[in-house]
């Protein structure tokens, strides 16, 4: 299928805490496509979405849109019931990717290492620790590092939590603790079913936090990663194999921890992101850049597969 001229709306913005990035996102791709000739309508997500985009009438939408509920099957069920052709993964890939216990469940039985871990109810933590430390706590439905904490003998959260310490738990009602896993922070991105290459990714301080994701200057991509050839085929292996399962569409990224004292066994998926960010500074545009493909390219490719795919299901 060629791309002809089209009227693509993008969607951006939305009210999760991942408004910043998205709008940055959506804007980088509105461009992307109106350097190409396409004709471009910015939607920014208000509780008003269905009839603005019933207004447009696109040929397609581009759905950049990070957290909920952009990116957990609620906007997508809404574009499937309007009978909608959209970028990205549809609802039930996006339901089970969002919820990291969901995803875990989709995933391990299949063979996919991820670590171990439990869904804890926050308040909980201020008489107990649920793992022994070091652990992590993070929001089962966030993305982005949102709302994730590290948890050590050293730390200033006190032992046990303490009520007035801030963190994710006075936030989130429940959390999900996973045992910390020491070593290098990958990721790998697929693009039309096609594990592209691994970055390695150094914050300057702490971990690779929302901060320092989103912070020019703030962390170092080693694209590609300098790992050996078993680990760096493993992650993509890994990273198409859950892209697959989890049946995701155009484009994903999977996180990985690596424990470098113990080989491949070290090598965790932490989690599959199903709209990963279209910045300047994010991971997919580098790692596609390198592989010779340039950002408005990348857009169109992301686009191309959403037509093939909506074609093949029998839609318009």
């Amino acid at each position: 299928m060629s791309l002809g001229k089209l009227h693509v709306a993008v969607l951006m913005g939305g009210w999760s805490n991942e408004r910043p990035v998205s709008l940055m996102s959506g804007e980088g791709v509105a461009k992307a496509l109106e350097s190409k000739g396409h004709h471009v309508t910015r939607i920014d997500m208000d509780r008003e979405v269905a009839l603005r985009l019933a207004e447009a009438r696109p040929d397609i939408v581009f759905n950049a849109l990070h957290g909920c509920p952009g990116e957990d099957g609620t906007v997508q069920g809404m574009m499937d019931l309007m009978g909608l052709t959209y970028t990205h993964s549809g609802m039930a890939t996006s339901v089970i990717a969002i919820d990291k216990e969901l995803t875990k469940q989709a995933l391990v039985p299949q063979g996919i290492p991820m670590p171990g871990g439990r869904i804890v109810a926050s308040t909980d933590l201020y008489e107990r620790d649920p793992l022994a430390r070091p652990y992590v706590l993070k929001p089962v439905n966030e993305g982005s590092s949102v709302g994730v904490a590290i948890v050590t003998d050293t730390s200033n959260y006190g032992n046990p939590i303490r009520r007035d310490v801030t963190g994710p738990w006075q936030q989130f009602d429940s959390l999900l603790a996973e045992p910390f896993i020491r070593g290098k922070e990958l990721t790998c991105a697929v693009l039309a079913d096609k594990a592209l290459m691994v970055t390695e990714l150094k914050p300057k301080s702490g971990f690779y936090d929302f901060d320092a994701k989103y912070t020019d200057g703030m962390t170092e991509h080693v694209c590609p990663a300098e790992l050996p050839d078993e680990i760096t085929q493993a992650c993509k292996d890994l990273a198409l194999r859950a892209h697959r399962l989890l049946g995701c569409r155009g484009t994903s990224r999977s996180d990985f921890r690596w424990d470098d004292e113990r080989g491949l066994e070290g090598l965790f998926l932490l989690e599959v992101n199903t709209q990963p960010g279209m910045t300047p500074l994010s991971l997919v545009p580098e790692q596609a850049k390198i592989c010779g493909m340039e950002y408005p390219d990348l857009v169109e490719a992301i686009i191309l597969e959403a037509l093939e795919d909506a074609k093949a299901r029998g839609g318009t």
